[in-house]
């Protein structure tokens, strides 16, 4: 059984760099890490109130020491109730990512459990995530399923 745990303070540049193996599998183009520097402080914070609307679940790396080896991170969000959902209690999956050197190990499969166990006791009824194709079937063994989401984003630069 794979151990896993929520992430500490201490943990934050390893979150953050498997938060760029996760982007970097998902965009091309030329990889850019110099946004770390800003998050870092951030993150800490976030990391340090294990009873907010953010959480990042582990595994340690079984070969380096203060490494990760995957990470799976989400919130919680409010939105006005409705039928199926009448608290409002929404999950959201942001980040899952393994580590190359240790895919294939069930990692991200135990880290997503640890994730939706933390939604499910914070009251979520519906956990959200996008996928990529080579995840998908990891999602849908979880029971995840496509939706017709007509989903748009507006990008509010801060000025």
């Amino acid at each position: 059984m794979t151990r896993i745990r929520r992430a500490t303070p201490e943990d934050a540049a390893e979150v953050l760099r498997l938060r760029q193996v996760m982007i970097d599998s998902v965009h091309s183009g030329t990889p850019s890490t110099d946004w770390h520097a800003l998050s870092l402080p951030t993150l800490r914070a976030r990391l340090t109130d294990p009873d907010g609307s953010f959480a990042a679940v582990v595994v340690d790396h079984p070969d380096r020491s203060g490494a990760l080896a995957a990470l799976a991170a989400g919130t919680l969000e409010y939105r006005i109730g409705r039928a199926d959902n009448p608290h409002g209690v929404v999950g959201h999956v942001f980040s899952v990512a393994t580590d190359p050197g240790t895919r294939r190990r069930g990692y991200a499969r135990a880290c997503m459990g640890g994730l939706l166990e933390w939604f499910r006791e914070r009251g979520a009824v519906h956990v959200d995530l996008n996928a990529s194709a080579e995840a998908e079937p990891l999602y849908a063994s979880l029971g995840f399923v496509r939706k017709p989401d007509p989903s748009m984003r507006l990008h509010l630069r801060s000025t």
